[in-house]
Formats: structure tokens, C-alpha cells, sequence
């Protein structure tokens, strides 16, 4: 629907993927794990991994949207428990606590059986000493990748990287507090939405996730014992 509105600056996120390896480069190294966030992310992360010679794994996150409007994001839910909220939105559609901590037990349940569907029974990689980097498709509001990071920080990585192909420039500077390094090749103005920058932005499904999970060059790094 952006067809005539922009110029899509990639062609899928599998090229997204590659364009955003080049610049992680870098970070090459036996100790570096990259994680994605399902389900689009992951075929982004997918060629980083690849690109990288790196174990492919993933930080489930849901978002926590707006009830009656649940396009909108009031925060997000990830993988150990992390939440972020969005305060002013809550308080700007008039969000009742009571009515997050609903929203926020919806979405933990969908979370644990996608954590269950994606990783097959694998415990979580141990990070302590590596150096994770952090994929997803895009960024708009930033909320999904900020419980991601701050889940993964617990468990107190080395380093720990964010990289997107694109994201509007304010949300990748909000970013910088939560990771070691943003990476992002794109930063257009105005923004739109990232789907706006894809030339093809088809749904990434369940199973699609679990074949890249388990492709030998995304084979998931390890259960941690």
C-alpha cells in the first residue's frame, strides 16, 4: 500500500539482511551470537548469522496494544518477563492499570507458546562474555526492541549490539541508551512505516521462522548447560 508513496529501499529483508551484515562485519568472532526478533526479524537475522558465521537464535517479544485500538502500541512483553510501557499512550486513550495487566497476561501467554513453538524445547544460550546483536526488520516507536535489549542485558552479554535495516533517526538515538552500538543502514524522512521501505514486506509465518532456526547456518547457539 506504500507502492506510491516511496521508493522501497529493499527488496525483502533477506537482502536486508545482507546490506545490514556488511556493516557488522566487525563483530565477526567465535564469541558472537545474533538473536532476532520473530517473526520478521528473522529472516534479517538469519543473513547476518550467516554472514557472520555466528549461532542464530531468538528473542520472542509481543507488543502490548491498545485495547479497542490494538494497532497501537502501549508498550511490549519479551522473553524473561521484561516489560516496557508507553505511559503517555495509556494515559492519552485512558488506560486503566487493571486493563494493561489484562493485555500483559494475554500477551505473556501467546509469548510462552511461541517461545515453545520457535525453540523446540532448547534451554536460552548463555551470554555471559559474547557479544549478541540484536536484529529486527525495522524500528518505528522502538518499544518492541527496547524489552528485547533489556532482556537480554540481564543475562549480561560482553557487548550487546541493536542492528535494523531502517528506523526513523530520533528512535535509533532513543536507542543508544540501551545497547553498546546501534547499527542502522537507513534513517528516511519522513518515516512512514517500515514496511513502507520493502518492496516486499510479506508476512514472515511460524513455520518459516522454525526452518531458518534450524537451517544449518542458523542453527541455534547451544542450550546453555
Amino acid at each position: 500500500m506504500f507502492a506510491h508513496a516511496v521508493e522501497p529501499l529493499f527488496r525483502d529483508r533477506r537482502q536486508a539482511g545482507r546490506l545490514l551484515a556488511q556493516r557488522l562485519l566487525a563483530y565477526r568472532g567465535p564469541d558472537t551470537i545474533v538473536f532476532a526478533l520473530p517473526r520478521g526479524g528473522v529472516p534479517v537475522g538469519y543473513e547476518v548469522a550467516r554472514a557472520l558465521g555466528a549461532p542464530l537464535d531468538v528473542c520472542v517479544v509481543r507488543k502490548l496494544g491498545l485495547p479497542g485500538h490494538e494497532e497501537l502500541a502501549m508498550g511490549a512483553i519479551a522473553s524473561g518477563g521484561e516489560v516496557v510501557l508507553e505511559p503517555r499512550v495509556a494515559r492519552a486513550y485512558g488506560v486503566s492499570d487493571a486493563m494493561i495487566q489484562r493485555v500483559i497476561a494475554t500477551e505473556r501467554r501467546e509469548l510462552e507458546r511461541r517461545e515453545r513453538e520457535y525453540r523446540g524445547g532448547h534451554r536460552p544460550p548463555a551470554l555471559p562474555g559474547r557479544t549478541v546483536i540484536l536484529v529486527d526488520d525495522g524500528l518505528a516507536t522502538g518499544s518492541t526492541m527496547r524489552a528485547a535489549a533489556r532482556s537480554l542485558r540481564a543475562s549480561r552479554p560482553a557487548r550487546l549490539v541493536v542492528a535494523v535495516p531502517v528506523a526513523p533517526r530520533e528512535t535509533c538515538a532513543e536507542m543508544r541508551s540501551e545497547a553498546d552500538d546501534v547499527v542502522c543502514l537507513e534513517t528516511p524522512e519522513p518515516f512512514w512505516a517500515v514496511g513502507a521501505w520493502y518492496q516486499d514486506f510479506s508476512p514472515t509465518t511460524d513455520a518459516q521462522v522454525r526452518a531458518l532456526l534450524q537451517s544449518p547456518a542458523g542453527a541455534q547457539g547451544g542450550s546453555g548447560e
